[in-house]
């Protein structure tokens, strides 16, 4: 197998998997519908384009930095109903988001080429990519010049490599938490994209456990 890494650090993310009108959820992780639509922004896929090939990545996260669980009031004004025929005066709302969080992302593939087009859009993106809402820009590129893992399991990749984020002094953690997926994994995580333009989604398992903290930080950061 081989495996591509991602970087994920901005102030702000979300990335949510059960929002509905009222309530725009995040969770504490980057969603698997949230990295692959960031794959096809950086592609230039529109949303009715067909995801087989991403799919079937497998995905691992490595959070470097648990972020802050925040949220936003909102009130939007003069909103169409949905059966269009006229307009409520006030829709309140409450949009969650991570604050200062960082993540190494991992998508494991058979094929080192698929991984390589992954890099190079992600390089140079056709479309401009976020982290879970267009205000969300990275902070620091989300392609790594040694993110190609090539004979390199996810496992191992994520677990082997360095620190993306630096830690102020005595700050540094002595374990990290992974979420990888697994097909006897114990939760169920309803973000995998069967169709953007149609709203579709199907299922995956992940199990999350522990890993030792990298004992330095990866090249990209010094």
């Amino acid at each position: 197998m081989n495996t591509l890494l991602i970087r994920l650090i901005a102030p702000l993310q979300s990335w949510g998997v059960q929002s509905n009108y009222s309530i725009r959820d995040s969770g504490l992780e980057p969603s698997k519908s949230g990295v692959i639509g960031l794959i096809c922004a950086a592609l230039g896929r529109p949303r009715q384009a067909a995801l087989d090939d991403l799919i079937c990545l497998r995905m691992g996260v490595r959070v470097d930095r648990e972020g802050s669980l925040r949220r936003d009031y909102h009130i939007a004004q003069n909103v169409l109903e949905a059966n269009a025929k006229g307009t409520k005066d006030s829709l309140p709302s409450n949009r969650y988001y991570l604050a200062n969080a960082a993540f190494l992302v991992g998508l494991e593939g058979e094929t080192v080429a698929l991984l390589e087009q992954i890099q190079h859009a992600l390089q140079h993106p056709i479309w401009q990519i976020f982290l879970g809402r267009k205000a969300f820009v990275p902070a620091a590129p989300v392609w790594m010049r040694d993110g190609i893992r090539a004979g390199v399991s996810l496992e191992d990749a994520l677990q082997n490599y360095g620190w993306i984020c630096a830690w102020k002094t005595g700050r540094a953690l002595q374990q990290v938490r992974m979420v990888i997926e697994h097909p006897a994994g114990e939760q169920a995580r309803p973000d995998v994209p069967l169709s953007f333009a149609e709203r579709r989604f199907s299922s995956r398992r992940v199990t999350t456990r522990m890993l030792p903290a990298p004992t330095q930080m990866a090249e990209e950061v010094l």
